[in-house]
Order: C-alpha cells, then structure tokens, then sequence
C-alpha cells in the first residue's frame, strides 16, 4: 500500500496485503504494455522511413478503418469496452502519423525528394489518423 494512503479503521491486513499485489500486478502489465509499446513504435518508424523513401502518404485511411474494426472486435472478445479500444488506438495512430510527418520531412529535406501529393504538409490540412503503423 502506498505510503500516502491512510488505512481506514476497519480495513484488516489482509485486505491490505491483497490489494499489494493486485497492484504489484497493475504495475507488471503496466511495464509489459510500454514495452509493447515501444516495440510497436519501432516497427512504425520502420514504416515511416519506408513511406517517405517511396513517397507514400503518412496516412492510409481504408488501413485506419480495416484496423479499428478489427481491433473493436478483439475488444469485445477480451471483454473490453471497444468504444476505449478505439479511442486508444487513435491516440496511437496520430502519434504515428505525427511520426511518420517528421520522418517524411526529413527524408524530403536529406534526399530533396518531393513530399507525397495529398499529404497534410502539402494540403495544409492536419492528418486523419492511419493504422497503417
């Protein structure tokens, strides 16, 4: 139990003991999910580098949509909510994206290559989020 909780006067040992390791587990999936996380990343960066080299658009929506369906449906199975299972994976997307923007700048500015047409730095427009990551 974290040192700033106060115990409320019926709450036994037990109870205590039994909500730290509830929590020493949070705490495990926790760390499992930003390493996930990261290795994910690793493969969007990946991604990212290809689409710019070829001159590929940060986004990919028809991807975005195939991925959020899928993934809804995941969530259901596992029993989570999958309106929180979508909004966590746009969260992620347009990080991606965000990602993938940076990358392709970079490779536009190192190689001189032109930046895809329709892009959201050539439209002015922001990104729609891509599962494409």
């Amino acid at each position: 139990m974290a040192a700033h909780e106060e115990l409320p006067a019926g709450a036994g040992q037990e109870a205590i003991d039994e909500l730290g390791s509830i929590r020493q587990s949070i705490d495990n999936i926790d760390a499992a999910l930003i390493h996930l996380l990261a290795e994910r990343f690793k493969f969007t960066q990946q991604v990212g580098r290809l689409k710019a080299t070829h001159g590929l658009p940060p986004a990919d929506p028809e991807r975005e949509l195939l991925q959020i369906q899928r993934l809804r449906g995941l969530a259901e199975e596992a029993r989570l909510d999958p309106g929180f299972a979508e909004k966590f994976l746009n969260f992620i997307i347009a990080e991606v994206i965000h990602h993938h923007e940076k990358i392709a700048g970079t490779e536009s500015a190192s190689t001189g290559a032109p930046r895809a047409a329709g892009s959201p730095a050539q439209a002015g427009t922001p990104a729609t989020p891509s599962a494409s990551a």
